[in-house]
């Protein structure tokens, strides 16, 4: 149960920070944050994990690689949902 927690604590801050580097944070509520940041993670765990040799959170990996792959593939997810609604990744 621990576990779930901080799972959704480190998904929000991750989808928090992509939202940030991203300049969507003023469209994106607590919730938003925490989906961005946990299918971010799944989406870093399954593109960029295998190209670097680090797992996600999603792997229950806590690490800083886990935490960069997790961040990275949560900005590539901000990046494709802007490009559908905006035509621009930013």
């Amino acid at each position: 149960m621990i576990n779930f927690i901080v799972w959704l604590v480190v998904g929000g801050v991750i989808g928090w920070l992509a939202s940030l580097i991203m300049r969507t944070d003023g469209q994106q509520g607590i919730f938003l944050n925490i989906v961005v940041g946990i299918i971010g993670a799944a989406l870093g765990g399954w593109l960029i994990s295998p190209l670097v040799g680090v797992g996600s959170i999603n792997d229950d990996v806590f690490s800083i690689g886990a935490l960069l792959v997790s961040l990275l593939g949560a900005v590539i997810l901000l990046a494709i949902v802007n490009m559908f609604r905006r035509g621009s990744p930013r």
